[in-house]
């Protein structure tokens, strides 16, 4: 194996493994941060769940801020985290009625779905922050078919937006879906079954929500993906087009030294 063939396989390494910082990076610090820190302020460190709500609520707060400020634009995960935390913080005073306490579960369900569909209003599909890193999988290549399909510059490129929009409607619908169930049992269900039926009503949804959305909208869209990767474009510069540029300098240094050494053959005789 030649130094050149180290040196490329490393790039290409060190190239997913940015990709895949790149494309997590939204899931860990929006979404698995803020619910891991309500976690270990409630759990760990002893806090009431309203104090606990109110702390893990300061990192989606200033991502908020920062998104907005420096990069004139909305950061659409940690506005939603910061959303249904602000209403966990409200409902957090309500008490007495205990079918009104089982219904109120379901505000956070409702938040969420209106946030997605407002996003797929807006042109930027919120669901697809979560989807994309599984099928992108860190790949150089992956990753340079998703933007052209996302940009519109594949003619497979309708599809592909169509599907991602399918993708997130599916989940806010299933999380409509589950509230309104949630509402309904709170008020018609004895409480004591509906204290544990209420985790069933999530779990069922939940498992709906992966396999219609599988189907609608991420499956097909990894085989839109997987047919752009086939037909890319012959002028779209490979990840490791770079690692091979001092190959063909090499190449054209020594055909230059043959030809030269026959010039001054051809000189002597």
């Amino acid at each position: 194996m030649t130094t050149n063939s180290v040196s490329q396989g490393l790039n290409t390494r060190q190239n997913a493994k940015q990709n895949t910082r790149k494309n997590f990076a939204p899931l860990i610090v929006d979404v698995a941060v803020p619910l891991g820190s309500y976690y270990l302020f409630k759990d760990g460190f002893g806090m009431s769940t309203f104090a606990a709500l109110a702390w893990s609520s300061v990192g989606p707060a200033l991502r908020t801020v920062w998104s907005v400020v420096k990069e004139r634009r909305t950061n659409a995960l940690a506005g939603l985290i910061l959303v249904v935390n602000v209403v966990s913080l409200s409902l957090s005073f309500v008490s007495g009625d205990p079918r009104l306490m089982l219904a109120k579960d379901s505000a956070v369900s409702s938040t969420v779905a209106i946030g997605i569909f407002l996003s797929v209003a807006l042109g930027k599909p919120m669901m697809t922050a979560g989807m994309k890193p599984f099928l992108v999988k860190g790949d150089a290549a992956r990753e340079a078919a998703w933007q052209r399909l996302a940009s519109g510059g594949s003619v497979r490129s309708a599809d592909f937006l169509r599907r991602e929009r399918v993708f997130s409607v599916v989940w806010g619908v299933v999380l409509l879906a589950e509230c309104v169930a949630r509402v309904v049992g709170a008020y018609t269900v004895p409480v004591d079954t509906m204290v544990w039926l209420g985790g069933v009503v999530m779990a069922v949804s939940m498992a709906g929500g992966f396999l219609v959305s599988g189907a609608l909208g991420a499956g097909p869209m990894a085989a839109i993906l997987a047919a752009e990767l086939k037909e890319a474009p012959a002028d779209a510069a490979p990840a490791d087009a770079e690692p091979q540029a001092p190959q063909a300098e090499n190449a054209r240094e020594n055909t230059a030294g043959i030809r030269e050494r026959e010039l001054t053959l051809q000189a002597t005789r």
